[in-house]
């Protein structure tokens, strides 16, 4: 594949993860956005902020099944995007939610864990974002492969906040914590050993 044609790809990808933000502004713009705006701009930006997770966590498993080495070049760009939908969470939160109301935030944040699972988590994405500029990779070397494993705590700490944030059907917060469980499986020596069938089916029809 030409530098060409991986240009293309990743333009493509780019304005495909924007799509979901898109959406949004036209919910908004045909006030289509329900009876509490902000609570579904809050759970909007939140789900997509795990789907990103997902789909970021599931490059290297996919890479190894498939041989498609292209895969990790789309990597970085997903994970700022995961970034990008959480920070949209976020400041939902700070400004539209709570009005920049820093001691009444606090408050909410020792009051409520799930909050503080929450921003722990959007602290790590936060970190992940900051370093992931290919200077910082080679400023910190090796610590740079460490660091960017926190990815996996920060997967479940999402998750566990949205279960804790549910009050009734937790099937849908379940769920993501599934996959984010499967998704570490598969980076397991002794589970990868036992994959060979199935990434030479994946190998065999050309995915």
């Amino acid at each position: 594949m030409t530098n060409k044609q991986i240009t293309l790809i990743k333009t493509a990808v780019f304005f495909l993860a924007l799509a979901p933000f898109y959406l949004l502004l036209l919910y908004a713009w045909n006030n289509e956005l329900g009876a509490n705006p902000i609570e579904t701009i809050t759970h909007y930006t939140g789900i997509w902020t795990l789907r990103f997770l997902v789909i970021t966590l599931a490059i290297a498993p996919l890479r190894r099944l498939t041989g498609q080495a292209i895969l990790i070049r789309f990597r970085r760009m997903l994970g700022l995007f995961t970034f990008f939908y959480a920070s949209m969470h976020f400041l939902t939160y700070i400004w539209l939610d709570q009005y920049f109301d820093w001691p009444f935030i606090v408050e909410d944040i020792v009051e409520h864990p799930y909050v503080i699972v929450g921003f722990t988590a959007y602290l790590v994405l936060l970190l992940l974002a900051v370093t992931s500029p290919r200077f910082m990779v080679r400023k910190l070397g090796k610590t740079w492969k460490k660091l960017h494993r926190l990815i996996y705590p920060a997967a479940f700490l999402a998750s566990f906040h949205f279960i804790w944030l549910v009050k009734s059907d937790i099937r849908e917060p379940l769920l993501y914590f599934a996959l984010f469980s499967i998704l570490m499986l598969l980076r397991i020596p002794a589970v990868q050993e036992k994959t060979p069938l199935l990434t030479s089916w994946f190998r065999s029809v050309k995915v």
